[in-house]
């Protein structure tokens, strides 16, 4: 849009044209319609038409081409989408089909372009039926309109109108009434009645405001080309800005985008602002509108309305192209007298480049044309401007009885009256409206008074109120102020805690761990230990100075035996103290966390026993009877053998503990109570089985004390633990749990009954 920023730079000095125009510039920059949620009436059309085809249910696809109906009811999909909606409600019976039939009927009458007084008797019924129904139809009486144009049914469109505006008005249809103003208006701007054209402009406007912004919008637009015809330049302008700081300025497309293009290159031309008055013309032609019709429409206004320019500016050679399109145009369209888009002043255009080019007979022409398609068409307004035109030229020419009888017809229409006046012309509405406002304000500010008097008194004890509210709220944030550094320091101390107590049992873990294998090398290498003395003492005896035997051979002959079986004791108990050392090798490099498939009998059996090793350590005078209950078909499980043999060491290990010290409660009982007592044996019992779908089931069993409910409920929390400070850090079974259930995606349960004894139950799937 490089136009708009030579405009900007030309109408500087005049801040509020170059203003207007910024806002145009952006509304054609962002002219895409505002997502948003909107009131029924102000929905785009386009939106609607684009999501017709993703409606799940025909009920929605129906209530969607009611809408489209709704906003656009004779526009050129019309027919289409009429025959959809009654296709498809001929399934469903939602609607009453006889309005719509109507409206099908008058609106391909209309488009025949032959039959407009059947189309307009069609139209009449739909719209009663629509009445009886009570269903508002702004759109069809806004676009009746332009039938009875047609027609030229002027005086009848008038009482159509009148007599709908009445219907309307006493059953509270506003949209309708909204729509029968902006009728009405239409009608005496034809007229050139500029107070009655404004007084149902802007009421149509007060109307349109709140049920369709957009229309509104156009209404705005249109009262101030009103005014700048009438010749009150300073309300024009007044009126187009109001209508270019409404948020939905931008969303205006379609013939009204056109007719907003146009007002505005005319009110630009009525205030001598000719560069910028050609480049709204010059935005009417560049603009793009979805009908073709309606496209070659708005292309013919915006190349008359150019023209006009250029030959204000005294250009005709630059305006003769343009007229000649406009004429070919017009040719093809049939362009109407007047349209949406305004009145169609082609003939007239030509009759200034005829009089610019001194063709005086072909302006005479064109003058004369002019002036009676306006005559026949009834536009009163442009019929006084005409006969001045006529006055002027056959005065020029030195014809005074032309000049005269068109001077009488000029008479009757008191032109000269109504340009004297016209700086003071304001429509009568407005004057009404003012009045209202200054009602209302008076009002509220009565209300405004006997409230005040209610606040004054309240504001004491709201000011009291506040200042207590400061106070409690300052303690309330000195208190949580302090109570976070305390909850702070507090966290600090448990976290130090917790690794300490995960550092504690990690070490007593590692001292349990070290004194089972110790006390497994112990064995062996003690009875090395023996062979070897005992050898190194037969030795001695053969090597020693004795009395002869007189069995010397044989008793050498059993030294030798004796030596050599002594040998192959320390040989087979070496061998295993090096398993012993292998077996802790491949514990230390187990930590890559890979399951393999491991034979859970043989862990449970090692495991078992260097947990009874470890606490015979502690306790050489402690001993129990270890059951080993394993299902020999079990067969090999994928685990990771290291962290199940570390499960199954703490399971055992407090299973052992749990029975030695029952076994100790029993020996500290007074002599009666104990020899009262039935005799104890400590007991662990280990159990595999295989069960169901290849799950394995591992059970330990203690004949302890067993544990109450409260304590079984926190066993597996983290830092819980039963044993005497230094004996334990609650981390074991919290860490058996997560080896279980997150290693290996098993469960760790436990069963228990105080007196009785402790059942721990793992029970692992295949992965």
């Amino acid at each position: 849009m490089p136009h708009f920023l030579t405009l900007r730079r030309i109408l500087q000095p005049d801040r509020p044209a170059w203003w207007l125009l910024g806002l145009l510039l952006a509304w054609v920059c962002l002219g895409s319609p505002v997502q948003a949620a909107r009131p029924y009436w102000d929905v785009s059309y386009d939106s609607l038409a684009a999501t017709l085809p993703r409606q799940p249910t025909n009920k929605a696809r129906l209530q969607t081409l009611q809408h489209m109906l709704d906003l656009r009811p004779t526009g050129p999909q019309a027919l289409l989408l009429l025959d959809r909606l009654l296709s498809l409600n001929q399934q469903l019976g939602l609607l009453d089909e006889r309005p719509y039939r109507s409206l099908r009927a008058g609106v391909a009458l209309w488009q025949q372009g032959s039959a407009d007084a059947a189309a307009l008797d069609s139209l009449h019924h739909a719209i009663a039926a629509f009445d009886r129904a009570n269903r508002p139809i702004p759109w069809v009486l806004i676009d009746l309109a332009g039938l009875y144009n047609r027609l030229n049914r002027m005086e009848d469109r008038r009482r159509y109108y009148e007599d709908r505006l009445a219907y309307y008005r006493v059953r509270g249809q506003m949209q309708n009434v909204a729509a029968c103003y902006v009728s009405q208006g239409g009608y005496y701007r034809r007229m050139g009645d500029y107070n009655r054209t404004l007084n149902n402009i802007l009421r149509a406007a007060d109307l349109l405001k709140d049920y369709d912004q957009r229309l509104y919008v156009r209404e705005l637009l249109v009262a101030g080309d009103v005014y700048a015809q009438w010749g009150n330049h300073a309300r024009a302008a007044q009126y187009l800005k109001m209508a270019q700081r409404t948020p939905d300025f931008q969303r205006i497309d379609g013939m009204a985008r056109e007719y907003t293009f146009l007002s505005l290159s005319r009110s630009y031309a009525s205030n001598g602002h000719l560069v910028a008055a050609l480049a709204m013309a010059d935005s009417v032609l560049a603009a793009r509108v979805p009908d073709p019709l309606e496209q070659q429409l708005s292309r013919a206004y915006g190349l008359v309305q150019k023209s006009a320019l250029y030959l204000h500016q005294q250009q005709p050679l630059a305006a003769a192209p343009l007229l000649a399109r406009a004429q070919h145009l017009d040719d093809s369209l049939h362009v109407p007298m007047t349209g949406k888009l305004g009145e169609f002043e082609l003939n007239a255009a030509w009759a200034r480049y005829y009089v610019a080019r001194h063709d005086d007979a072909r302006a005479e022409q064109h003058w004369l044309l002019a002036y009676r398609k306006a005559a026949a068409a009834h536009i009163e307004r442009l019929q006084p401007e005409y006969l001045k035109e006529l006055v002027s030229f056959y005065t020029r020419r030195g014809q005074p009885a032309q000049a005269q009888r068109y001077a009488n017809e000029y008479i009757r229409f008191n032109d000269d009256f109504t340009a004297a006046q016209s700086v003071f012309h304001v429509a009568q509405y407005e004057s009404e409206r003012v009045e209202q406002a200054k009602n209302a304000q008076i009002g509220a500010l009565r209300q405004q008074q006997a409230v005040q008097a209610v606040r004054l008194h309240l504001g004491q004890w709201l000011l009291l109120g506040a200042g207590l509210a400061v106070v409690l709220v300052s303690g309330l944030g000195i208190f949580i102020y302090r109570q976070l550094r305390t909850n702070r320091r507090t966290l600090a101390q448990l976290r130090d805690t917790q690794a300490q107590l995960v550092q504690a049992e990690k070490m007593a873990f590692l001292g349990e761990l070290t004194s089972g294998i110790a006390h497994e090398l112990q064995n062996p290498l003690t009875f090395m230990k023996g062979f070897a003395e005992v050898s190194t003492g037969l030795i001695d005896d053969m090597s020693g100075p004795t009395a002869p035997h007189p069995n010397g051979s044989q008793l050498r002959d059993e030294i030798m035996a004796g030596l050599k079986q002594n040998l192959q004791q320390i040989s087979q108990h070496g061998q295993r103290a090096s398993s012993i050392i292998k077996d802790m090798l491949e514990h230390s490099r187990s930590g890559t966390s890979q399951r393999a498939l491991t034979d859970i009998n043989a862990l449970a059996e090692e495991n078992l026993l260097l947990a009874y090793q470890a606490l015979r350590t502690l306790s050489p005078e402690f001993s129990a009877q270890l059951v080993r209950d394993f299902d020999p078909l079990l067969s090999p499980v994928a685990v990771v053998s290291a962290d199940l043999g570390r499960v199954l060491l703490n399971l055992c290990a407090n299973a052992l503990y749990a029975v030695r010290e029952r076994q100790r409660e029993l020996a500290l009982l007074p002599t009666p109570a104990a020899l009262a007592a039935p005799h104890y044996e400590p007991t662990v019992t280990v159990r595999t089985r295989c069960l169901a779908g290849r799950t394995v089931e591992i059970r330990v069993v203690d004949n302890g004390p067993g544990m109450p409910d409260h304590v079984r409920d926190k066993i597996f929390q983290p830092f819980f633990t039963t044993k005497p400070v230094g004996e334990g850090t609650g981390l074991g079974l919290s860490l058996c749990h997560d080896i279980v259930a997150k290693g290996h995606g098993g469960t760790l349960a436990v069963d228990t009954h105080e007196g009785e004894g402790t059942e721990f139950i793992i029970t692992l799937s295949p992965a």
